[in-house]
């Protein structure tokens, strides 16, 4: 009969350095595995509010560069105009409630 030698499970003297080398080794990866993504989040969250920066500049640029200098004039005439417009009206109702608030007190001074 042959002799069957059982395997043995449990880590001999000269095996633990390996054994704690390796569990070392793992550990650093892992930790700079973390650290490397960690640091490509931010990478990319840079890169993203670099790119929105640029796109703004650039739609400010062409806005300065692409509407011609005389539709801006008639733009901001017509708008001035009808802001004077809005005044008017404003100052018409003043002016009533006003001639509304004078008549009620004439009117509770004669009473």
């Amino acid at each position: 009969m042959p002799i069957q030698i059982e395997p043995t499970w449990w880590i001999t003297a000269v095996e633990a350095p390996i054994v704690a080398a390796l569990f070392w080794m793992i550990h650093g990866l892992r930790r700079d595995l973390q650290a490397r993504i960690d640091h490509g989040d931010q990478r990319d969250s840079d890169a993203l509010t670099r790119t929105r920066e640029d796109l703004a500049q650039f739609k400010i640029e062409v806005a300065r560069t692409y509407v011609p200098l005389s539709l801006i004039r008639d733009l901001d005439r017509r708008i001035a105009d009808h802001l004077i417009r809005i005044e008017a009206k404003l100052d018409e109702v003043t002016l009533a409630s006003i001639a509304v608030a004078q008549a009620a007190r004439r009117a509770e001074d004669r009473e």
